[in-house]
């Protein structure tokens, strides 16, 4: 249930955020904890998630601001939500995830061994999971509404769905974001091995970064100290929760429609651990 917050109007609730609309024409985009995998949304939610993303995400629009303006309006909000929620622009978002892949993994790896692609782009044979791809590569998908499932799709499907000049320009920024990212991840010890960002447009047309950005919500972190080619990487992102899932002791099986279990405490305590690693090696600050 959307929490009931003076002086806001709620608009919708997505699998973690929930947007109401404020005074001025801005939004109040609120982080909740709760955590979804596979496009469903589980319980219980992880404590203090929902301020490790929005402070990282802020960390992260600091970083990139030279690259492509953010959203943000501002950081004073409601008492009710504070730390966890941000007032900003109502813009016209685009119908459309936009991926970059840096290295070979997850869906990306299922992909790949079928056709040697990964959503149309042609990859040299003999990769294993966790390469480095030679190039990162801009693989997008929709943007499933809450009980749906995302949907990869082809730069083409892209550029019939939003045309040619908005698609380059999403995956241009996209890549520029990704390599900015994954430098300065590097040199904190971690490996940005995928991540999802949003775009809209403001009413000149200007695009924007908007949602949030490089949190372990949205990317894939790995310990660079530990990482092997050809097997699952260590993580400090919600690969956590998808390995337990997927394993025989929750008993859930994923060719189903069924609900996920509800996360045992251990998980959960796990999980929270590594969102507040990933959170400090980045920023350099404590949680």
């Amino acid at each position: 249930m959307p929490l009931d917050i003076p002086g806001a109007r709620h608009l919708h609730s997505g699998k973690v955020r929930d947007l109401y609309e404020v005074d001025g024409g801005n939004l109040l985009m609120v982080a909740s904890d709760r955590i979804s995998a596979f496009d469903f949304v589980l319980t219980p939610g992880i404590p203090d998630k929902g301020e490790i993303l929005t402070r990282m995400s802020l960390w992260w629009f600091d970083q990139l601001s030279d690259i492509v303006p953010n959203h943000v309006v501002s950081t004073s909000v409601p008492e009710r939500v504070r730390g966890r929620a941000l007032i900003v622009e109502k813009l016209q978002m685009f119908p459309v995830e936009c991926v970059a892949r840096g290295y070979l993994t997850g869906s990306g790896l299922i992909d790949y061994d079928a056709n040697g692609e990964v959503c149309g782009v042609p990859l040299p044979a003999g990769l294993v999971d966790g390469s480095r791809l030679p190039e990162p590569i801009f693989p997008p998908a929709t943007k499933a509404e809450m009980g749906e499932h995302d949907e990869n799709v082809s730069f083409e499907q892209v550029t019939a769905t939003i045309g040619a000049e908005s698609a380059e320009t999403l995956r241009d920024l996209t890549l520029r974001i990704y390599a900015r990212a994954e430098e300065i991840a590097r040199s904190r010890g971690i490996i940005l091995a995928d991540t999802k960002l949003e775009f809209g447009t403001r009413p000149d047309g200007t695009v924007v970064l908007g949602d949030e950005v490089l949190t372990p919500d949205s990317s894939r972190f790995w310990p660079a100290d530990s990482y092997q080619l050809g097997r699952a990487q260590p993580s400090y992102d919600k690969q956590y929760v998808r390995n337990w899932l997927i394993s025989t002791e929750s008993g859930w099986d994923r060719a189903g429609n069924r609900q996920p279990p509800s996360l045992p405490a251990e998980v959960v305590d796990r999980t929270r651990e590594r969102y507040v690693q990933a959170y400090e090696q980045l920023t350099g600050e404590s949680f």
